[in-house]
């Protein structure tokens, strides 16, 4: 049996196999009025041909936890309960084909409010349906970008009360996992850097004090999101700066802390926080970071980033550098990725009965 085809339990939930979609941005959500942030066909169809396709597990893209939460006016969004009936017809049928469901939790922070990435990705404003950023300091990402404002101690506290809204939403729409955005460069990241959060506050200095808002973040949603359903958190182990950012060592003893808060798994990812960073793209360059958290902690771990072929898969998992590989862009090209792995290593995959004859 194919280690990439075995089963993984967290909690009460067992996901089928360890090929899992990470969440990508679709910016195709109406941008405004009633319907903002609602999913329709175009996320049906491009979650449910993942789950056709034997996906085990499907983490719906960046939602926003509020309109002003959103990476892009197209993003979609769970502050309301017409998005939540959306959903559910995306998680019934993930469920039918045997893959799990998951969300990811966001808040944008400084990053928020820009276009669509194929337009040019730059912010936008009010006349474009864009708003105001907001961040842990007055300090802009980039040229490009506004400089945000800083929010104040009572909007990062209501800030948390929506990040628990959310996950209440989300569970009453038929989500099995969530997850708590903390990377790439967003709200949460941006408090975890010293690179991004210059505040002299409870919330800025010390690393304690940095880690404070990500934790009251996942306190908050643990409290609310049923003991049997996992939850995981998104990081950045590395901003790629030769000082003054988040660093390796800073994400295998933040990996700790998050394991005590209830956190089942870490889904490691690196940058975002830093522009003009040289990254060293390479085939799983981002594998390391996550075997390392699995060496050095207790917490289970994915692994993401450049994953494309079914024997590098297999082998991430067989080394014991991460508990599940997220394939992005891989499945973007193919979304029955899994099936011709499956089939390349000898695994077993669910083929929907309508495909028997391609089995």
């Amino acid at each position: 049996m194919s280690a990439l085809f075995e089963p993984f339990a967290l909690r009460d939930v067992t996901i089928p196999n360890r090929v899992w979609m990470p969440p990508m941005c679709q910016y195709s959500a109406v941008p405004e009025g009633p319907d903002a942030g609602v999913p329709h066909d175009w996320h049906f169809a491009h979650y449910a041909a993942r789950a056709a396709g034997g996906t085990g597990l499907i983490i719906v893209e960046a939602t926003g936890v509020c309109p002003q939460g959103r990476i892009s006016p197209w993003d979609l969004g769970i502050w309301n309960d017409t998005q939540v009936e959306a959903f559910r017809r995306i998680t019934r049928f993930l469920v039918s084909q045997g893959t799990v469901p998951a969300i990811q939790l966001a808040h944008a922070g400084r990053k928020a409010s820009t276009g669509q990435p194929w337009k040019g990705g730059a912010p936008v404003g009010a006349d474009s349906h864009g708003w105001q950023p907001v961040a842990p300091s007055a300090v802009a990402f980039d040229e490009r970008h506004p400089v945000p404002t800083e929010l104040t101690v009572a909007q990062i506290h209501e800030i948390v009360g929506q990040f628990a809204d959310a996950a209440r939403r989300a569970l009453a729409a038929g989500f099995e996992i969530a997850e708590i955005h903390g990377a790439h460069g967003y709200l949460i990241n941006e408090f975890l850097s010293p690179y991004s959060n210059h505040r002299i506050d409870a919330y800025g200095g010390s690393y304690e004090n940095r880690t404070r808002f990500a934790l009251e973040v996942v306190d908050a949603v643990r409290e609310v999101w049923p003991d049997g359903k996992p939850l995981f958190f998104r990081v950045s182990a590395t901003e790629w700066l030769e000082e003054g950012g988040w660093t390796g060592d800073d994400t295998v003893r933040f990996a700790r802390e998050l394991q005590t808060h209830g956190i089942d798994l870490l889904d490691v990812s690196t940058g975002g926080n830093a522009s003009g960073v040289h990254i060293p793209t390479d085939p799983g360059y981002q594998v390391p970071f996550a075997a390392r958290v699995k060496a050095e902690t207790s917490l289970p771990v994915a692994a993401v980033g450049l994953i494309t072929e079914a024997e590098q898969a297999e082998k991430i998992i067989t080394n014991g550098e991460a508990d599940a590989v997220l394939l992005g862009r891989e499945l973007l090209r193919n979304p029955s990725w899994a099936r011709h792995a499956a089939r390349e290593l000898g695994g077993a995959v669910r083929v929907p009965e309508q495909y028997h004859r391609s089995a």
